[in-house]
């Protein structure tokens, strides 16, 4: 580290501490030439990873973008804020162990939507019916539907491992 005042190039750290949440490394250093004491900041280099519209344009990823989908789609639901800011934390933690450098919005909206599925049906059908732009009620019906299957899938299936673990007590 380069000293502000004499240009030397060594330095001792005298304090180091976190900072900005523990995203920031405070580091309070003397220059071995000088003696004279300047502060230094460490934080970790994010690069941006940018979201293809579906209109092609490319904007940087937005957790609050994210959250405010998610929120409007909860609204006077019986969905905790801790629970969408779970939600969103798991979303931004999976684009950015995406390793990739771009992703589609369709790709985010469907993050948000396998996630609000497991969370409350309502603010699913909310979301998904912003995102997926259902264009009359026949549509909107198909993706009920979809959804009443997949329910009476899952009960058949809790059903059967009921009836199976009864046969094991007898």
């Amino acid at each position: 580290m380069k000293c502000l005042y004499c240009d030397c190039t060594e330095s001792k750290v005298i304090d180091s501490r976190s900072a900005d949440d523990d995203r920031t490394i405070r580091r309070r250093r003397e220059c071995v030439g000088c003696g004279r004491r300047f502060t230094t900041y460490e934080t970790i280099e994010v690069t941006p990873v940018l979201v293809v519209k579906n209109n092609g344009t490319r904007q940087a990823f937005n957790a609050e973008k994210v959250r405010n989908g998610i929120i409007k789609s909860c609204e006077k639901r019986p969905v905790p804020m801790a629970v969408i800011d779970g939600m969103v934390a798991d979303i931004s933690k999976q684009v950015y162990n995406s390793m990739e450098s771009e992703i589609t919005s369709k790709q985010i909206g469907e993050m948000v939507m396998e996630r609000l599925k497991k969370v409350d049906e309502v603010a699913y059908v909310r979301y998904a019916s912003v995102y997926r732009s259902f264009k009359d009620i026949s549509s909107f019906l198909a993706e009920l539907k979809d959804m009443m299957k997949e329910r009476e899938g899952e009960a058949r299936r809790g059903r059967a491992k009921d009836a199976g673990k009864e046969g094991k007590n007898e």
